[in-house]
């Protein structure tokens, strides 16, 4: 394990949360974070953040799938009471090393927290969560005073997003924003 000052400075990823120990070996079970479990194959290594959010680099040794969950093997966790330890621990990688999205899609975090806009420029709130619905996705956009508009995720409400200035421009239909 290390921890540095620099890797605490660093946006993460989550991809898993650790939830029970497995086996006498020192494996984890975690829920999966990520809807791109295959990235598993390139990670070498893993960052740990405990309850109290604080940051340590671990060794992935080993990991497969079970049902819908990730088991991890991480060096220096050789036995059940070691492992223990990590048991509400989240694991993320570096937002660097994030899976590349095509062009219009992006992660729930990107947009939580952009400011949404009418066109024209008034001003509505921020993104709070994206919820998914199995169809279109809604954004939860909160105002200064707490209160929560629902706007769908579509091309001929959302007019535009930038994530980088994090702003999101929407052309509601008439009466979306009075419900």
């Amino acid at each position: 394990m290390s921890h540095t000052e620099e890797d605490s400075s660093e946006s993460l990823i989550s991809v898993a949360r650790a939830v029970r120990t497995r086996g006498l070996k020192g494996e984890v079970v975690a829920d999966l974070l990520t809807d791109f479990p295959e990235r598993f194959e390139l990670i070498e290594e893993l960052i740990a953040i405990d309850p109290d959010r604080v940051r340590q680099k671990l060794t992935l040794d080993d990991y497969w799938f079970q049902n819908d969950r990730v088991v991890l093997k991480l060096a220096g966790y050789d036995d059940v009471e070691k492992a223990g330890e990590l048991v509400g621990f989240e694991f993320a990688v570096p937002e660097s090393d994030r899976v590349p999205l095509a062009d219009g899609e992006y992660y729930d975090w990107e947009l939580e927290g952009c400011s949404v806009s009418i066109v024209g420029g008034a001003a509505i709130g921020k993104v709070q969560s994206v919820l998914k619905t199995g169809g279109t996705e809604i954004l939860a956009v909160v105002d200064d005073a707490g209160n929560e508009r629902l706007v769908p995720l579509a091309d001929s409400i959302v007019v535009e997003i930038n994530t980088t200035e994090k702003t999101i421009v929407i052309d509601p239909p008439d009466g979306l924003l009075d419900l």
